[in-house]
């Protein structure tokens, strides 16, 4: 059974960082893009940022560009989201996802996506 795993949410400082990863288990085919989206209580969901399968191409939502960096490691098809001066406002639950054509993630159509994770909850205190 194909399943999207993530780990590395919980409660940091504004200001601080954290690190998320994404590990795809049972995948028996490759060139699918991942990444991650987050839901709070504002936002359904927000787009966070997505790589490609090779890794060159990478994408950001707006209000987390600059802050957080998303890369690749294609050995154990696990991905990390390093994120920097976390906000009160970043709160949320992660989800990792995967699909194909990550540069239209951001639209937030569902037709990019075949897979989703459980989610991770990310707390950030003022």
């Amino acid at each position: 059974q194909v399943q999207l795993l993530e780990s590395g949410g919980g409660l940091v400082q504004a200001g601080g960082s954290l690190r998320l990863s994404c590990t795809a288990s049972g995948r028996t085919r490759s060139g699918y893009a991942m990444g991650w989206f987050r839901r709070s209580e504002e936002k359904e969901r927000e787009f966070v940022a997505a790589i490609s399968w090779s890794g060159q191409q990478t994408n950001y939502g707006d209000s987390v560009r600059g802050r957080f960096t998303i890369s690749r490691e294609k050995t154990n098809d696990t991905i990390y989201l390093q994120m920097n001066s976390l906000k009160p406002e970043d709160t949320a639950v992660y989800l990792c996802a995967s699909g194909h054509t990550p540069e239209l993630w951001q639209t937030l159509r569902d037709r990019y996506l075949d897979l989703w994770g459980q989610g991770t909850l990310v707390t950030v205190s003022s």
